[in-house]
């Protein structure tokens, strides 16, 4: 795959802090990418430099073949950004925010009444954005980012505001782009979400990159235990250890349900064991470790290394 952006050793400093510290990573196209991290671990740092808002104190930065910080990025035109806090001007209708942002890309004015469209805000697109509540402004801040069909979009806490039926939504945006071969780069607190969507996780730590790789080769590095549950029958629930054999760390939860944490070296023999023919088992589930659990991991991690 082309990378779309790529990021070489990366520092930046802000006086005596230091935001991002030596990092570097490649966003090939057609690929959507999970940015984590606290408040204050780099995502929003990383986001700023890659659209040439400020300039790295040392590294290299390309973005679709240029450098963000040059003094001509026309690339920026070809990049959709939606800010964590979006802010428009209240006076200005939801119709005539879209239709100025669309000037400054160059972007037909045909296009701002489909995005509207698609972002849900058609009946309210000559409504003063000053009325509009915090999903709506959310929601125009997504069309913004949309306009002129972006290779790379970089979008950080996309999803604040937003209620169930638009979240599935904006994820649909999203997803279709990405068939298309653009680069989505997703900042998010909301790990649950990021884990269904993203091919690839990058997890920042005081401006460190502690973890990247797919949910599969986290789960590899980190080797956490996978937890199976259990749907036993009365009678195997009575001598759990006389069909299950020597497993460690088995409970029993919600009355008639054993626990496992079944080591990665033990996953496939203790499922065989719970489907072998008589045991007690009436039905079971699989639930390798979540990107909460790896995230908590890589955390601690390198707060123990340091």
């Amino acid at each position: 795959m082309t990378g779309t952006v790529e990021i070489r050793n990366i520092v930046k400093r802000f006086g005596k802090v230091e935001a991002v510290r030596d990092v570097s990573f490649m966003l090939p196209e057609g690929e959507t990418v999970a940015l984590v991290g606290h408040n204050g671990a780099g995502k929003t740092t990383l986001m700023k430099l890659m659209l040439g808002l400020i300039r790295p104190t040392s590294g290299h930065i390309k973005v679709l073949g240029e450098d963000p910080a040059a003094g001509e990025f026309a690339a920026r035109r070809r990049l959709g950004y939606l800010p964590e806090n979006v802010s428009f001007n209240a006076s200005l209708t939801g119709y005539e925010t879209l239709a100025f942002y669309a000037r400054l890309k160059r972007e037909p004015a045909k296009s701002v009444a489909t995005l509207l469209d698609r972002v849900g805000l058609t009946p309210a697109a000559d409504r003063r954005v000053g009325t509009y509540s915090k999903g709506m402004r959310q929601r125009l801040g997504l069309a913004q980012a949309l306009l002129g069909e972006p290779r790379v979009l970089l979008l950080d806490e996309p999803t604040t505001g937003l209620d169930p039926a638009l979240r599935l939504s904006f994820y649909e945006i999203v997803e279709e782009l990405r068939g298309r071969g653009a680069t989505l780069l997703l900042s998010s607190h909301a790990l649950t979400e990021l884990e269904e969507r993203a091919g690839r996780v990058i997890i920042m730590n005081h401006g460190i990159k502690v973890a990247d790789g797919t949910l599969d080769e986290l789960r590899r590095i980190a080797r956490l235990p996978t937890r199976i549950r259990l749907k036993v029958t009365d009678a195997g629930l009575a001598n759990v250890p006389n069909w299950l054999g020597p497993v460690d760390g088995w409970r029993q939860v919600n009355g008639h349900m054993v626990e496992i944490d079944a080591a990665p070296e033990r996953k496939i023999e203790v499922l065989r064991r719970a489907t072998d023919e008589g045991a007690p088992v009436e039905d079971l589930d699989v639930m390798p470790p979540t990107l909460d659990e790896l995230y908590a991991h890589f955390l601690l991690s390198q707060e123990t290394a340091r």
